[in-house]
């Protein structure tokens, strides 16, 4: 697997001690990767500051480089990119403001798009909420067999259980489904019928594959628009990781992407994957995992195929039910 070498850090030229440049050093520290800071205004030229910042996180031990793009800096996402593939960065860090609803549904918001057409992961800062023994949030996807989505749900809990680890936290996983079954009350014994169950069983791979007891695994009928941001709130996440597979034109206008949904909804930094991400390990820390490595690529390989067998398993359980 290819680990993370190179973040590259969106600056706000207003607020360059951004918690888009706390959170990427906290990253680097455990990863020991290289920063490239780039900050986008045509306003005025930053290069005595860029020069401050660089020489300061030189002598805390970092690996900086610096860049001015001079673009308008309420529409840096070309240049974000632009700067991401010459610099060859393996994650994005940005800071997320909220979006104006009114015209966030007539234009797509800046954020969208770099979520949409970024080849690396994203990260989007947006909360001051301490990381340190934090609480992690996987929003996986089990009810949704389209080959995309299931591509995404290894690359997902993997990604979670890494950051719970470098952040000395707990890992939390949340499913959304739809249909008219209830769960049972204590959530610790699950006595489920119909589509919760068949959810739950859908569930067990990964519950499995990562020790994840009965209460840090969260089913709940409804939209996952609605159900992640619910359940980052109420375990106050520190952090979400959720998977998109970035529709757009016409589909991406009328069906619109969760993750897009989610991110002004929920009130933690969000993780954003894509089907392809699995081949970047996001926070492979470099002490003691060359062991986990070797352990970790018969687990990613057979992803696909033990998410297809569920696939599977769960369509002839609803034929045996009627429902198809």
């Amino acid at each position: 697997m290819q680990r993370i070498r190179r973040i590259l850090v969106v600056l706000n030229p207003v607020h360059t001690d951004s918690l888009a440049l706390r959170r990427a050093k906290q990253i680097a520290t455990a990863i020991n990767a290289h920063l490239h800071l780039l900050l986008c205004d045509q306003r005025q030229h930053y290069s005595a500051l860029l020069k401050q910042l660089e020489t300061q996180l030189s002598g805390e031990g970092f690996s900086v480089t610096t860049q001015q793009e001079n673009c308008d800096h309420l529409h840096p996402t070309g240049a974000i990119l632009a700067t991401q593939k010459s610099q060859g960065c393996d994650l994005v860090i940005k800071q997320h403001y909220p979006d104006n609803p009114l015209t966030k549904t007539l234009i797509p918001p800046q954020d969208w798009r770099l979520l949409r057409d970024c080849p690396v992961p994203v990260l989007m800062t947006k909360t001051e909420r301490a990381w340190d023994g934090g609480l992690v949030l996987a929003a996986m996807d089990v009810d949704n067999h389209e080959g995309e989505h299931l591509d995404l749900q290894g690359s997902i809990i993997g990604h979670a259980a890494d950051l719970a680890s470098l952040i000395h936290g707990t890992l939390h996983a949340v499913t959304a489904y739809s249909g008219g079954f209830a769960l049972a009350a204590d959530p610790c014994a699950p006595k489920l019928d119909g589509k919760a169950a068949q959810c739950w069983e859908a569930s067990r791979w990964f519950q499995d594959e990562y020790g994840l007891r009965d209460h840090q695994l969260h089913l709940a009928e409804g939209p996952a628009r609605s159900v992640i941001p619910q359940y980052a709130h109420e375990l106050e996440a520190a952090i979400t990781v959720i998977g998109t597979v970035a529709r757009t034109g016409l589909s991406g206008a009328l069906i619109g992407n969760t993750a897009e949904a989610v991110l002004d909804r929920v009130d933690s930094d969000v993780l954003v994957l894509k089907p392809h991400d699995p081949a970047v390990h996001l926070l492979e820390p470099l002490e003691g995992r060359q062991d986990q490595e070797r352990q970790a690529s018969p687990r990613q390989t057979g992803d696909a195929e033990r998410l297809q067998r569920i696939a599977d398993d769960y369509l002839v359980s609803w034929r045996n039910l009627g429902a198809i």
